[in-house]
């Protein structure tokens, strides 16, 4: 099927995109704002991979280390809103009933700063566990201790199985304290889940959104890693019932990069050069396993500013695709592989005159690099 096929859904379309933004509004009873200044800054933190073999040392200790890294950010950047860039859990290494448990210990920065946040799905986050090879050994399977249970969860035990996408979401929903704004997305999308769009009031006028985040499940895990044909058709239809005349400036985030990065990719180990800005190209880009039109829809809309993905570990670099940007996060968490320095992509807006959009990247350490501007008609 080509891409431009996909449009034949478009019939159904428009009732799917009234029925989403349904169910994104009850769940966000403080609308997103610009700050005083015209501003709205953005921290993403990508890959945390939570929960990796606790019946060791290591893992309980790395995931201390990546509450560390998300506070350093927080700290220093005091972002408007957080976005959790996907695999916040690394579900095929947790042992346990319902990783929900390790998801809630990755958003609680956010929680406890009283940040709002959002969610996509990574490809690690309801993947069943894998048994480690050793467990057969002679040595047999060691002890294994479930987390402790949180008040409004009873103690799962553990039962080796992966949680769905829908279980981490309504969990997260559940104990967001009014501050998540993540969404199960329409029934038509799934398997695919993490698919929905924010919209940012402007400052100085008080109704009109000035920003538009649109959110989309890129697969992997319990199905292909994929952004599909109807996600798009979903996509086009939000468009054009918010955003008809692309007036509006838009952002998209997901977590597996599409093929459209392997094109614009600098060659692996290589210094990253203009128009490209990054500090960190250490592997090649590790894509989707089909293109199905999203790239095509994204970069025929003007209004579309620039995506933002995680999954590689080792890049950490923007650059220029047809009139928009293609970035990505930096690893945050210190699980997963890699042994990298921790950091975070800030990506700060601007509606003030001429809207901006500038980011940079904020390392654990408290220092600042590869500061870019992705506003810009321009390629440099």
């Amino acid at each position: 099927m080509r891409w431009w096929q996909c449009r034949l859904a478009a019939a159904v379309a428009l009732a799917a995109a009234v029925l989403a933004l349904g169910a994104v509004g009850p769940r966000s009873p403080a609308p997103l704002r610009f700050a005083p200044g015209g501003r709205f800054k953005v921290a993403l933190f990508a890959d945390l991979h939570y929960g990796e073999n606790a019946w060791t040392d290591w893992g309980p200790a790395q995931d201390d280390a990546s509450d560390h890294v998300m506070a350093a950010v927080l700290d220093a950047e005091k972002p408007d809103f957080v976005v959790y860039l996907g695999d916040l859990v690394t579900a095929n290494n947790v042992p346990v009933a319902n990783a929900s448990l390790y998801w809630d210990r990755a958003i609680s920065p956010a929680r406890r700063r009283g940040v709002p946040w959002s969610t996509v799905f990574g490809n690690h986050d309801d993947m069943p566990f894998e048994w480690p090879p050793e467990w057969f050994s002679p040595a047999g399977v060691p002890a294994v201790h479930c987390p402790p249970a949180v008040p409004a969860m009873p103690d799962p035990g553990c039962s080796f199985r992966g949680t769905p996408r829908v279980e981490l979401m309504t969990a997260e929903l559940d104990r967001a304290c009014g501050l998540s704004r993540s969404s199960v997305g329409p029934r038509e999308l799934w398997p695919g889940v993490s698919n929905y769009v924010l919209q940012v009031l402007s400052r100085e006028r008080p109704e009109d959104p000035a920003l538009l985040m649109y959110f989309l499940d890129s697969g992997g895990g319990s199905y292909p890693e994929v952004v599909s044909c109807a996600q798009v058709t979903w996509f086009q239809s939000q468009a054009r019932f918010l955003n008809p005349d692309g007036r509006i400036p838009e952002l998209v985030f997901w977590h597996i990069p599409s093929t459209a990065y392997v094109k614009v990719a600098p060659k692996a180990t290589s210094e990253v050069r203009k128009p490209c800005v990054g500090s960190l190209n250490e592997e090649d880009v590790a894509p989707q396993v089909a293109e199905w039109g999203i790239m095509d829809a994204l970069a025929h809309r003007p209004s579309v500013k620039a995506i933002f993905v995680g999954h590689n570990h080792g890049l950490d670099w923007c650059c220029p695709y047809e009139k928009l940007w293609l970035c990505f996060a930096r690893h945050t968490g210190h699980g997963g592989y890699g042994d990298w320095p921790r950091g975070a992509r800030i990506v700060d807006i601007s509606e003030k005159k001429h809207f901006s959009v500038n980011s940079w990247i904020r390392m654990e350490n408290g220092s600042t690099h590869s500061h870019v501007t992705l506003s810009s008609a321009r390629f440099n």
